[in-house]
């Protein structure tokens, strides 16, 4: 059995464009640890291998501190360490990958062809490839390890599975995995972790990113921990996340204190986090968006706070009136009233604001 530390796409050196200047940098500061911690667990949990699937870096040029921990923090690590840059950190000349100092434990792939380091002492083969420009095409076309038996393989690698044939990211198929002899594919860019899912012998997964950097990657984030032998693939997920994003909707439809309502529907304990709140809905008394802001700036690490909600109306006023406006009302009130569910009767409600919108040549917020 095989213990693998499999992580990927940190995006070091983050812009963290969502926040203030002062907290971006504390942010970039905080996941400039992220390495230590990720070869700290690695240490933990007595793994064999540690596989960095790309990306580790956002662009092509590092600043020199996070250089600096990247180098000491691979320093300390006593196993086989693999990176195979992605389409934020290809390998090319003047990238941080030739500037730094690495040890001799670590592995670079620097090629865009599959290439192997043969582990003996370990009974596996690491393959792998780098991007070498921000876009690549598939790099494990025609791809087939000669299989002696006696070894597992293991494939390091930054690309898209069942991505579109043209996709610039290395476009992985079911097929490329199936005929590429592989016992384990330590895949990285797509930012929500999957598998691993089997294909044929072959185990493949990603990561996800290990700490979240906007709206788009709420939640939990974190890097695998794999215990592969010969036809089994036991992997855990571990959480490295210092602070996440949460991004909550809440409708203040009927509440008789839209801020009270808000705050019950926030996560707990989550003072470390950042947050974007929504409100939606129809609001039976003004929402305070000012005491709002200010309970959710102490709550939160940051908060964001978008108020989409409305003054709630007598949606069925006018409904009996000898007007067009009324049979328009009157018919629809004559469905809301027999529907047989709260979706027909929010369908009713949607159509009747929409349907009075229109009459009084007005703007209509779609209730969802």
């Amino acid at each position: 059995m095989i213990r693998i530390l499999h992580a990927a796409d940190l995006h070091l050196d983050s812009p963290f464009e969502g926040l203030d200047r002062r907290r971006a940098a504390l942010r970039r500061r905080e996941q400039r640890m992220l390495i230590g911690r990720i070869t700290a667990l690695a240490a933990e949990r007595q793994a064999d291998l540690l596989l960095l699937s790309g990306d580790l870096f956002d662009t092509g040029a590092a600043f020199l501190e996070t250089a600096s921990c990247l180098e000491a923090a691979l320093r300390a690590v006593r196993i086989p360490v693999f990176i195979a840059p992605g389409n934020h950190d290809y390998y090319a000349k003047g990238s941080p990958w030739t500037l730094m100092q690495l040890p001799e434990n670590v592995h670079i792939f620097d090629r865009s062809e599959i290439t192997c380091k043969q582990l003996p002492k370990l009974g596996c083969r690491v393959w792998g490839a780098a991007f070498t420009d921000r876009r690549s095409g598939p790099m494990l076309a025609g791809f087939e390890a000669a299989k002696d038996g006696q070894t597992l393989d293991i494939l390091c690698i930054h690309g898209e599975l069942d991505g579109a044939p043209d996709s610039p990211y290395n476009p992985i198929t079911r097929e490329q995995l199936l005929r590429s002899g592989m016992d384990y594919a330590a895949l990285g860019h797509v930012h929500t972790a999957g598998g691993p899912i089997r294909i044929g012998d072959c185990f493949c997964a990603w990561p996800g990113c290990a700490e979240g950097r906007g709206f788009d990657e709420t939640g939990d984030k974190g890097v695998l921990y794999v215990e592969l032998e010969p036809g089994v693939c036991r992997a855990e997920r571990i959480s490295t996340s210092v602070r996440r994003y949460h991004d909550v909707t809440v409708d203040v439809t009927g509440s008789a204190d839209p801020v009270q309502t808000a705050l019950d529907a926030l996560p707990h304990e989550a003072g470390r986090d950042i947050c974007r709140v929504t409100l939606t809905g129809e609001a039976a008394v003004p929402v305070e968006t000012g005491a709002l802001s200010a309970a959710l700036d102490e709550r939160f690490f940051s908060a964001a706070l978008r108020d989409r909600s409305r003054p709630a109306r007598a949606l069925w006023d006018g409904a009996e009136e000898d007007s067009l406006r009324g049979l328009f009302l009157l018919q629809l009130k004559r469905q809301y009233d027999a529907a047989g569910s709260d979706e027909e009767r929010r369908r009713c409600a949607d159509a009747a604001r929409w349907g009075l919108a229109a009459l009084d040549h007005a703007e209509e917020v779609d209730s969802l």
